[in-house]
This record gives C-alpha cells, sequence and structure tokens, in this order.
C-alpha cells in the first residue's frame, strides 16, 4: 500500500466531532503537553485495522507517516512498526527499533509513547544493556522520559522490575503530572506480580513521591492501607 493511498484512507475516515473531543483531551492548547497537534478524528480500532493492510508496505511509508502533522497518522505508523517488530525477522525488528530511534521526536504524546514503548523499545532492549532507558529519563523531553518508563512495562510483565525502581527512584523529583502518572502506574503493575517488591519501594520513597504518582502506585491497595499511605502512617 502506498503513502498517497494510506493517507486517502485516513483522510476519508476522519469525523471533525471526534477530532475536536480528541484536541481537547490531548491537550492541545497553548502551553499544553499537546501543543499544536492535529486531530483528523479517528477511532483506535480503525487504525489498528488499517495497520493490518499495511504489513507489505515499505518500511519508507511507515516512516512519512509518523513524520506527519496529524496525530493519527502517527499513531498508525507506531502501530505499523509494532506489528512489523513483532512478526519481524532480526533484520526487520533492528529496522524498526531504527526508524522508532531516527524519529522519536514524532512520538510526541502520551498515547502515542504508551502504544509503542514497551513492544519496540523495551522488547528491543530487553537481551542488553538498558543504558538509553537511563539517559533518555534525564532527558529534556517530556516524551523521551515517558517513553523510558513505559519500556520497563515489557520487563515487568515477565517478572523484571529493576531497570523501573531505579527509574523511579530517579524521577522522583520530576515536574510533569504525565511522569507521574507512568511512574505510579508502572509500580503498581510491579504489585500486581509481587506486591512486598513494590511496597519495599513505596516505604523508602512514599514521603517524598509526587502525590499523583504515590495515588496511581497504591490503586489496587485495600482502602486501610491506601489512607495511611496518603495519611503517612505507613
Amino acid at each position: 500500500m502506498t503513502l498517497a493511498t494510506i493517507q486517502a484512507r485516513l483522510e476519508a475516515e476522519g469525523n471533525p466531532d471526534i477530532a475536536a473531543h480528541s484536541a481537547r483531551f490531548f491537550r492541545t492548547g497553548p502551553g499544553e503537553y499537546g501543543e499544536g497537534d492535529r486531530f483528523r478524528g479517528i477511532r483506535v480500532p480503525v487504525l489498528r485495522k488499517l495497520a493490518r493492510a499495511c504489513d507489505a508496505a515499505d518500511m519508507s511509508v511507515a516512516e512519512q507517516l509518523l513524520m506527519s502533522p496529524w496525530h493519527e497518522d502517527r499513531l498508525c505508523a507506531l502501530f505499523i512498526l509494532v506489528r512489523r517488530y513483532e512478526r519481524g525477522d532480526a533484520a526487520q525488528k533492528q529496522a524498526a527499533f531504527d526508524l522508532y530511534l531516527k524519529r522519536v521526536e514524532y512520538v510526541n504524546n502520551w498515547d502515542l509513547v504508551d502504544a509503542s514503548a514497551p513492544k519496540i523499545v523495551g522488547a528491543h532492549l530487553a537481551a542488553g544493556e538498558k543504558d538509553l532507558l537511563f539517559a533518555w529519563a534525564r532527558d529534556e523531553s517530556l516524551w523521551k522520559r515517558r517513553i523510558a518508563v513505559l519500556a520497563t512495562y515489557w520487563y515487568i510483565k515477565r517478572g523484571g522490575f529493576e531497570e523501573l525502581l531505579i527509574l523511579a527512584e530517579q524521577l522522583l523529583n520530576d515536574k510533569e503530572d504525565l511522569i507521574h502518572k507512568a511512574v505510579g502506574w508502572m509500580l503498581r503493575e510491579v504489585g500486581k506480580q509481587d506486591r512486598a517488591a513494590e511496597e519495599a519501594f513505596l516505604r523508602r520513597h512514599y514521603r517524598r513521591m509526587p502525590r499523583t504518582m504515590l495515588r496511581y502506585a497504591i490503586e489496587r491497595f485495600d482502602e486501610k492501607t491506601r489512607k495511611a499511605y496518603l495519611e503517612g502512617r505507613i
């Protein structure tokens, strides 16, 4: 499928009402994290279906989509890359990872990060060094920091917590709410696998954790325990 064909289908699927809602939901106003992003108004299942139809498309097509000013084009490109990574041989996996890193500045909203970081970045770094994650966690880019955190989801689901716990401590003083939410979410996922590991981290750090991070982390705890953490009585 050619780039022109894909973009024509994306344009045809657009819905102005959905686009207006998405622009508000993803905070595209002046000074907000999604400032200037543009939406066609396409639901995620439609984008996933289109991505499945692009399995034979050249990698350059995904690259051009990823560089689009339209949010849904970029999300479709990331779905294509995830499929290419999951189904490809070693060379195709490397190509998908390399393209992701090359154009990472276009992975610039939380849904784009969350849909791609674990399955591409996390998966690709699983067998080797994780230096990239720790470097990106210190980057000025909010999105690189969130990619670093979400990439660890790949390891957490497989019983590996070390990377997330290091990053969580590194990001305790981060100023961005979207990072607080991401770290808290991943700590909660650690707790699903190993409650003791999560609580060991919380007992060391919960008093200085951002409130949002803490609330996300303890969301699955019983009410009495949640209240004790929130009131500093642990």
